[in-house]
């Protein structure tokens, strides 16, 4: 069962503030939920959608067949009259000439939402606690609270002439977004001080620590990336976790801090959220780009970590592991998502995640001299220039890289689905995509978690395969080159199955890719 919704309507009207209660709320009944979101760089206007899956299967995709329409305008009758399901149900505010369709007649334009959620409730057969109780969480401490509430019940009360079943699993589902899941990862791993300068769509790990801030950690807001950084670097030295997080542009201009830690060696953590296209780009829409900005970008040749998790829930485990190897080996850590990892919500059955035993640190700030250099230097952190220690400093780097790519393995660098000859390699928000288009297909599925260190030991998985695809969004399959320098392999053009228009893959257009390129 997929049950695909539609909510839309103009920036302001709270589509996408709709979409995370009713997501939210489907969890609690036992659906297994995706709700993705598109949105214009507008603050009022335009067209913004979100689209939320529910299923009584694991789901990490959406379906362009909307089977209900919350239509908060009449231009969402327009925009997407293409993509209505043939039995479609639409829950309006104004008239409209359709089969199946509920006229709220809401008066107030502050609470008419509470109006859609209560009437698509209501006609599911769902139960309306679940509803008030996330609505309550979510407004704690609003003035309009108990109003949304009583609206919420007054809608529900009617009697709307349409009924709809869904199966589902009872068992209630945790949901989150992969940014409220970085966040989670970060305070489960001890951070002390987040730094972000806001930029989309790295900007809700931000907003997610900062709500949750207090004696033990804060969220600071310096003046622009590049004090984000160096900050991070002196929050280091003094002996805290720092973290910073970004997104492309924001990144470019922490290039240099990122040459400083490899020198300096303190424990460094970036969240590296990117968006389509290079400069500003599309700043409200996805893509996967910047893979070769995390793996390359800073002078020098040092140690890096970059993790690319594909669910709210990888990005918990990720991050952590991901503060892990930074404080064990005074690397810098780069967590690597998306827009549409970190603005989508998911669902999971629990968040019961291995803690690690992070390192404290051996030097101490205050309790002895401790010293660090942007020069090179000796064993005792003394600026030294000489070519004897030039080479004894380079091979101590290299040393640390190897034991680091020791270390990771104990994690799993990557994730192998299915059964099939054919093979599909990925990394990130394709994840989901992919595991619900290769159902009932010839197909196995690998997900690179680890792009540095990278798994070189997936070549066994390319040698026994019929045809090896590679699925990412940029125009140059950046994958594809990462796995011919680590493995020799080298991807036909044909096999490259990329998008790049800022729009996530939908599980029907990889179906239909695959089955172009000739699997059954």
């Amino acid at each position: 069962m997929r049950f695909n919704i539609l909510i839309a309507g103009r920036a302001g009207q709270g589509v996408n503030e709709l979409a995370n209660i009713l997501a939210r709320a489907f969890g609690k009944e036992g659906f297994y939920v995706f709700n993705y979101r598109d949105y214009q760089s507008l603050i009022t206007g335009g067209h913004n959608f979100n689209v939320i899956c529910i299923s009584d299967k694991k789901t990490g995709s959406f379906d362009k067949e909307y089977d209900a329409v919350l239509a908060l305008d009449q231009e969402t009758m327009d925009v997407h009259k293409n993509d209505f399901s043939k039995k479609a149900l639409f829950i309006v505010n104004f008239f409209v000439k359709k089969k199946n369709f509920v006229f709220l007649n809401a008066k107030s334009d502050k609470t008419v939402n509470m109006a859609f959620a209560a009437c698509l409730f209501k006609i599911l057969g769902l139960n309306l606690d679940n509803l008030v109780e996330i609505v309550r969480e979510r407004f704690k401490g609003k003035s309009l609270l108990e109003h949304d509430v009583r609206e919420l019940k007054e809608f529900y009360s009617k009697d709307f002439k349409l009924h709809i079943k869904l199966e589902h699993e009872q068992t209630s589902k945790i949901v989150l977004s992969g940014s409220e899941g970085v966040a989670k990862g970060a305070v489960m791993s001890g951070v002390d001080v987040y730094f972000a300068y806001p930029m989309t769509p790295s900007t809700g790990v931000l907003n997610s620590l900062a709500r949750e801030q207090d004696k033990k950690f804060f969220a600071f807001t310096p003046e622009d990336e590049i004090a984000c950084a160096n900050a991070a670097i002196g929050a280091s030295f003094a002996g805290n976790r720092a973290m910073v997080g970004t997104s492309g542009g924001g990144f470019d201009l922490m290039t240099e801090a990122i040459g400083l830690q490899g020198m300096v060696e303190l424990p460094l953590v970036i969240y590296f959220a990117s968006r389509g296209s290079s400069s500003t780009g599309l700043a409200t829409y996805t893509g996967q780009q910047d893979l070769m900005a995390a793996l390359y970008g800073g002078h020098g040749e040092f140690s890096r970590v970059v993790i690319a998790p594909g669910t709210a829930k990888e990005t918990v485990e990720k991050t952590h592991e991901a503060f892990y190897l930074a404080e064990k080996f005074g690397a810098v850590s780069i967590i690597l998502a998306d827009k549409h990892l970190a603005e989508s919500d998911f669902s999971c059955d629990n968040l019961n995640i291995k803690k690690l035993d992070i390192p404290a640190r051996k030097e101490k700030p205050g309790e002895s001299i401790f010293k660090r250099t942007s020069y090179e230097h000796d064993r005792n952190w003394n600026n030294a220039e000489d070519s004897k220690n030039a080479v004894l400093s380079a091979e101590k780097r290299i040393a640390k890289e190897k034991e680091l790519e020791k270390e990771a393995r104990k994690f799993e660098m990557y994730k192998i689905f299915g059964k099939g000859k054919n093979l599909v390699i990925s990394w990130g928000s394709t994840k989901c995509s992919i595991l619900d288009a290769i159902e009932g297909l010839d197909v196995k599925f690998l997900q690179i978690l680890y792009l540095s260190p990278f798994p070189k030991d997936i070549k066994r998985f390319i040698d026994e395969a019929r045809n090896v695809f590679v699925i990412e969004q940029n125009t140059t399959s950046q994958l594809s080159k990462l796995i011919s320098q680590n493995t020799g392999y080298f991807v036909s053009d044909k096999n490259k199955i990329l998008k790049f228009d800022g729009r996530p893959f939908t599980s029907s257009e990889i179906i239909h890719e695959l089955k172009e390129r000739g699997v059954k």
